[in-house]
């Protein structure tokens, strides 16, 4: 058999780039990407496929040390990523160092499987910078491969997914080969709205926030949306929505021309914003936003 098919799981520290590489290697905007950490709260599957392979990447919540139960249930999709995965890339960017690093990599090393560590963000790197963190990484990890690419320029990409095709065990597709991801619509139009709440709030409230879609009916040339805003306090409510409603209004506004662009069809988008009081402590709400 040649066919190779496998899944290859991103895991790393919050905002060193995990969901950028993903999408840079499937070609499509799959996982949100903004500049706050725990942006990605979900495991998410981006499926790329050719005639002779498929990629299974998983892209998952930057490991931390969890707080409340909204983060205990992150870290459970990283470690199921683990359990599944044919493949492991370890991602890093320039400041990160082996302390940031050893509780995760000696977890990683014990599964015996295939791994690559990702030095991110090279576009970045000042004089020899990136030299000099290379050179670190190959003296802390002597017997792991190391390769450099900036996920955000897609310089490092192509030769890094060579590699990662080299590494697929021989296998036949997982999925049908024009499936992109394992998640719904629903889930993007949800993401996309929570996208623009890490775009246009600050301090806590993106991160009380959650969106769940109640209402999605595609019809020959609209769909429509009832998006639900979820935070936990009613001075949150109060910021969210804004003087006269102004902040949600933008809100709507840029999230109906993400929806627009990635579904390619008019969207009318309709929000209400709701407070669910601590819903990140209580496990019984977060079973139901899909955690």
């Amino acid at each position: 058999m040649k066919h190779r098919a496998g899944f290859i799981s991103i895991v790393g520290r919050p905002n060193v780039g995990k969901s950028t590489l993903m999408n840079a290697i499937i070609g499509q905007q799959l996982s949100i990407t903004t500049p706050k950490a725990q942006t990605t709260r979900h495991r998410i599957f981006g499926i790329l496929s050719g005639d002779d392979f498929q990629m299974v990447y998983s892209d998952t919540p930057g490991i931390l040390e969890p707080q409340y139960e909204l983060q205990k249930s992150m870290m459970h999709f990283v470690r199921s990523a683990l359990e599944d995965a044919d493949l492991i890339l370890v991602m890093m960017e320039l400041d990160d160092k082996l302390a940031n690093y050893h509780d995760i990599i000696n977890r990683i090393l014990k599964l015996n499987l295939p791994t690559l560590f990702i030095l991110n963000k090279v576009d970045l790197g000042k004089g020899s910078q990136v030299h000099d963190k290379l050179a670190y990484w190959k003296e802390q990890l002597p017997d792991q491969e190391i390769i450099t690419v900036s996920a955000l320029k897609k310089s490092g990409v192509d030769a890094l997914f060579n590699r990662i095709l080299e590494l697929l065990p021989k296998h036949p597709a997982y999925f049908p080969k024009d499936e992109l991801t394992d998640k719904s619509a629903r889930f993007f139009a949800s993401e996309m709205v929570r996208a623009n709440i890490l775009a246009l709030y600050h301090q806590e409230v993106p991160y009380a926030s959650e969106v769940s879609i109640t209402e999605f009916i595609e019809e020959e040339n609209i769909i429509r949306v009832r998006a639900e805003i979820y935070v936990e306090r009613d001075s949150q409510k109060g910021i969210l929505i804004g003087k006269g409603g102004s902040q949600l209004k933008k809100l709507g506004q840029n999230a109906r021309l993400d929806m627009e662009a990635f579904f390619g069809k008019k969207i009318f988008l309709e929000q209400h914003v709701k407070v669910e009081k601590d819903w990140r402590k209580k496990s019984d709400k977060l079973k139901r936003f899909g955690y």
